[in-house]
């Protein structure tokens, strides 16, 4: 496609210097160099498509970055990047080195608030319009969020909090709910239409405004208020909003400019919480996409876009979430107590099939992690066994109910933790570092490391049957291509094993860094554990393998701090031995977006630099140093 107008575009001042009549060319535009991008590097794709309209019109209204733009998830923003001075940088979208999938503060001054995780676009957007306030700053701060970002509570909590005056003080923030589960007829279109531009405008402000001084204090104000409340609810969904205190205006069409662009500035102008319902098509322009949009949420890789995606000529490899998907049919046909549950990733966590097969089984509770632990904590205390299938770094959000709902009460439920360690190209808010160390430190909490498909499977079984609450972790994509045995059986719990007798050096393997650790072993000679338990941790073996060698090294794909190496280091207190100890694990910084082979090759977390860390502290032969007496 010609890019002729788009080319001029380097910055937001371009696009407002545009005649209005140019938009719809910009727009087009904008969608089909996205698409182009997108086929070359992989990465989110229907959102975006989405989003076009609006993103032209939010940037033709508003004086960005002056007025605040807050994208909830933000992994709609492509072509928010595209009009903000990032055009040439696309080809090196969520690669190593080049620009993320998602805002960063850190990338432009056009990102105000980084995202990755949802619903906190209203509660950030509403914190930058009071802040405005405060400093006696004339700009506007608005938030973007999907209708799938509204159920979870954050969001309501937000609008609670953004309708009412501090201080005799309201923000001045626009909500703008992006809905592209909803479709609108073409004579509802032209309604919603109508009804949106008359009651941003002004004519309606002031009358609404002059008839509630004029009724004020008087019995029929409360009646008139209840009126158009309800007026308003048979004809738009949106009383819940305005009794939040926000102005409620749509739905409107999302990719119509000649209805967004009046819309938007009409809000624009108003003082006060707003609140902008429109509709949108995933995958908008692309039919492919339309037709699918759940296939076309995000490319892998690279596609033909007249082609679409096409399923590889060699089948892929096993991935851990097949591995899961599979055992939960299998564990469900065993054992009709068990009941899968997913904060709204029925695809990403491999429920797809147990959906198909056991729909009564199946809760998908939307967005909202904190209910979906609780949630399974209810059903633990009458007999039914949660899984709860959620990714790694979405567990964060849910940690006062593992602890206070599920823990405390020593409930038994699995935790399927997905994606754990670096997961590439989605970067630091995606990657689960973190889980091991914010797992084991709570009172009853087990936590299983398989190091391979198969010990995937019979790990899930392990927890499964297990009394007590559980996390089973495992990265994103394959492994080493263990076929996992159909039978499922029960671990020896709490026990690892050694892998290979070697001398000197003991490698302590956590999850499927044990593979890596297996060829460092080879070339140096050394012994390796498969641990699989970080809790409770084989003390015994531990200590068992301190006293018959002269180092220990730990390997773990999580942070080091609080991790499994740590666990070991306090075994080893425990016992009261001494004995020189290398930690090897993820660093204590955010890593960025990348291949993860490569991302783990620059941690030092590939068999080569596993190897280089132990060669260099220990050289060739471990330095002893005097041991403590063992009790």
């Amino acid at each position: 496609m010609d890019y002729t107008l788009l080319n001029s575009i380097d910055s937001p001042a371009d696009l407002r210097r545009l005649p209005r009549t140019e938009l719809r060319r910009v727009a087009d535009e904008v969608r089909a160099f996205v698409l182009e991008s997108v086929a070359r590097t992989g990465g989110h794709l229907g959102s975006n498509l989405g989003t076009v309209e609006l993103t032209v019109a939010l940037h033709y209204v508003y004086n960005t970055p002056e007025d605040r733009l807050v994208w909830d998830v933000g992994h709609q923003t492509y072509p928010h990047k595209v009009l903000t001075g990032r055009r040439d940088r696309m080809p090196g979208l969520r690669q190593l080195g080049g620009i993320s999938g998602f805002p960063r503060r850190d990338e432009s001054e056009y990102d105000t608030f980084g995202t990755g995780h949802s619903s906190t676009s209203i509660s950030a957007a509403h914190g930058m319009a009071m802040a405005a306030k405060l400093k006696g700053e004339n700009r506007k701060a608005v938030a973007i969020i999907g209708d799938g970002s509204m159920t979870a509570g954050m969001a309501f909590e937000a609008l609670n909090n953004a309708g009412v005056a501090h201080g005799g003080l309201l923000g001045d923030v626009l909500v703008i709910l992006n809905d592209n589960d909803m479709s609108i007829s073409p004579p509802v279109g032209a309604l919603n239409k109508y009804l949106a531009r008359l009651m941003s405008g002004s004519f309606y402000t002031a009358a609404r405004e002059s008839a509630k001084s004029v009724l004020k204090n008087t019995p029929l104000y409360e009646f008139a208020r209840k009126f158009e409340e309800h007026t308003k609810g048979m004809v738009v969904p949106g009383t819940i909003f305005e009794e939040f205190g926000f102005n409620y205006v749509g739905p409107i069409d999302g990719h119509d400019l000649d209805s967004l662009i009046p819309t938007l500035e009409n809000l624009r102008d108003k003082k006060g919480p707003q609140f902008l319902h429109i509709v949108t098509k995933k995958g908008a322009g692309y039919k492919l996409a339309e037709a699918d949009p759940v296939k076309y949420h995000a490319a892998s890789g690279k596609f033909d876009p007249a082609v679409g995606f096409v399923k590889p000529a060699t089948p892929p490899k096993l991935t851990f979430t097949q591995v899961f998907g599979d055992w939960l049919c299998d564990m469900a046909e065993a054992d009709p107590r068990l009941v899968g549950i997913t904060p709204a990733m029925r695809e990403g966590s491999g429920m797809v099939d147990f959906h198909k097969r056991f729909p009564q089984r199946y809760h998908d509770v939307g967005i909202a992690e904190q209910h979906s632990v609780t949630f399974a904590a209810g059903l633990a205390c009458e007999g039914i066994k949660p899984v709860v299938a959620i990714y790694s770094t979405f567990l964060q959000r849910a940690y006062d109910q593992l602890v206070h709902d599920v823990a405390i009460q020593n409930l038994p439920v699995l935790f399927a933790l997905d994606r754990a360690g670096l997961v590439g190209a989605d970067g630091a808010t995606h990657a689960g570092n973190y889980d091991i160390a914010y797992t084991r430190c709570i009172p009853n909490m087990a936590v299983l490391t398989p190091a391979d498909e198969d010990e995937c499977r019979q790990a899930l079984y392990t927890g499964f049957m297990h009394d007590g609450p559980v996390t089973v972790r495992y990265p994103r994509g394959a492994g080493v291509g263990v076929v996992p045995v159909k039978a499922m059986t029960a671990q020896p719990w709490g026990k690892g094993e050694v892998r290979r007798q070697g001398k000197r050096i003991a490698i302590l393997a956590f999850g499927t860094l044990l593979y890596p650790a297996l060829e460092v072993a080879e070339r140096l000679d050394a012994t390796v554990a498969n641990m699989r338990f970080v809790k409770p941790l084989d003390a015994e073996l531990v200590a068992e393998l301190a006293r018959t060698h002269e180092a220990l090294v730990t390997v773990e794909d999580g942070c080091l701090m609080g991790g499994a190496g740590s666990a070991v280091t306090e075994a080893l207190n425990a016992a009261g031995l001494s004995v020189p100890m290398l930690q090897l694990g993820l660093p204590d910084e955010f890593v960025e977006h990348g291949d993860p082979a490569k991302l783990m090759s620059l941690c030092g977390l590939d068999a080569a630099g596993i190897e280089a860390s132990i060669v260099k502290r220990f050289g060739e032969k471990p330095t002893v140093v005097a041991r403590a007496a063992t009790r």
